[in-house]
């Protein structure tokens, strides 16, 4: 089945460092940058959350044909990418970030002109099992043609609609609009606050918008679906801590459209995605944890880290991690994403995804926080949070992981813990593929 998202691509730069110094000529703080992490934004990162649930997914968009837009591409390796002209340069979104806090962001590029729509975008949507469209509002989702295909696609498959507030309306017929409250009471012109604003704004919106359901999204507070019933759903959110909520919207989204492919029910779906929205913000970078690590050095505790893929959790994992927890008082674990473990141990893994193999380590006592990477190594996001202390178990030495100079460099060490023969994630997938 394929997942067709649409919309309005853009690249976003997160520049990471610590501040230790004011700049001489002005008051403003000196970043010294440890790393640099580039990802696709807007429907980009729909598409690319889509693609990392083990989701068949195509991207209908607009690229520039600058450097930009090769990295964008780049950081779409597992998405079809379908797209035509966008006639200003690649815009690009750049955040200079410390201790988990955004310092200040730079935008550059964008152009007033309408971007192109080829016929193999329209093909693409016509070969839709579901569609995600995912204005940014610079255009694609305004497109007459585009427009006229997706309302012959809503009335086959299911159409999610994220809006944006300088985008167009979405067209007649579709599933369901993803609106956030801020955006769905000044849509609807409603002046009530909370769940009561979100109730008269959903019901006024599906009946404008002539959709078949509205659901708002409530931030921390989960979601509010009206699908025409007596009542509106109200779906609450598990609780987590949120302090960077950029992304919680595409998340919600992307597994709405995915579950209703599925078959899903929509209440099903919707509550499927919020849950996978606040897992996203939770657990999905290092902001929660460097705000954790920040509070445990405050009382003069120490931090441990580890990692790995922990595909299938077995006893030699457990093991691993309670032996880690006891060199510290704080243990964060750097999970390596289903994009890197698919590249480290080939395209069949990783049998667990990522969220539910974060899930699985946060359910474990020993463990206070997963940061989940890219990268074939955890190098760059062991700079953003300095552990004092680096775990790995296994037939290793101290000296020869890759992570350990790394980890020299703020004066933290490296460890082995005992290694526990016979227990690896390998072999139980070469057991289980026997046993069949």
């Amino acid at each position: 089945m394929n997942l067709v998202v649409v919309g309005d691509v853009l690249l976003d730069v997160d520049i990471v460092g610590s501040v230790s110094r004011v700049c001489p000529d002005g008051p403003a703080p000196v970043l010294d940058m440890a790393t640099e992490r580039p990802r696709a934004g807007g429907a980009g990162l729909a598409a690319f959350l889509a693609a990392g649930d083990g989701v068949s997914t195509a991207l209908v968009t607009a690229l520039s044909d600058d450097e930009d837009a090769a990295v964008l591409r780049s950081c779409l390796s597992d998405v079809r990418v379908v797209a035509g002209r966008s006639f200003g340069a690649t815009v690009v979104k750049t955040r200079l970030r410390a201790d988990g806090h955004s310092l200040a962001r730079v935008d550059r590029g964008g152009s007033e002109r309408p971007p192109e729509v080829t016929a193999e975008m329209l093909d693409a949507v016509r070969s839709a099992d579901a569609v995600l469209v995912s204005d940014y509002g610079r255009g694609i989702a305004a497109d007459p043609e585009l427009r006229k295909v997706l309302s012959t696609a809503a009335q086959r498959v299911p159409v999610v609609w994220d809006p944006h507030p300088r985008g167009p309306e979405p067209v007649p017929g579709v599933r369901l609009v993803t609106p956030n409250l801020s955006e769905a009471l000044t849509a609807s012109g409603v002046a009530a606050k909370g769940l009561e604003g979100a109730r008269l704004a959903a019901e006024a919106l599906r009946s404008r918008l002539r959709a078949r359901a509205v659901a708002v999204t409530l931030g921390s507070r989960g979601a509010l679906l009206h699908n025409g019933g007596e009542a509106p759903i109200v779906v609450p959110a598990p609780h987590v801590p949120v302090l960077d909520p950029c992304g919680a919207g595409d998340r919600f989204a992307s597994s709405v459209a995915a579950g209703l492919m599925r078959g899903d029910a929509l209440d099903v779906a919707v509550a499927a995605g919020v849950v996978a929205a606040s897992e996203y913000v939770s657990a999905g970078g290092s902001t929660d944890a460097q705000r954790s690590i920040a509070a445990v050095r405050a009382r003069g505790g120490k931090v441990v880290a580890t990692g790995g893929c922990f595909d299938i959790l077995h006893t030699g994992h457990t093991r691993t991690l309670h032996a880690a927890r006891r060199l510290g008082d704080f243990l964060v674990v750097c999970l390596n994403s289903d994009e890197s473990v698919r590249r480290l141990k080939g395209p069949s893994r990783p049998v667990n995804n990522q969220r539910d193999r974060a899930e699985m380590l946060r359910s474990l006592d020993c463990v206070d926080a997963v940061v989940i990477f890219d990268g074939d190594t955890p190098c760059d996001v062991l700079r953003e949070l300095r552990p004092d202390v680096w775990v790995k178990g296994g037939d290793y030495s101290a000296e020869t992981l890759p992570e350990s100079e790394v980890v020299r460099e703020w004066g933290g060490e490296s460890v082995v813990v005992p290694y526990h023969a016979g227990r690896s994630t390998t072999r139980l997938v070469d057991l289980l593929s026997h046993a069949k």
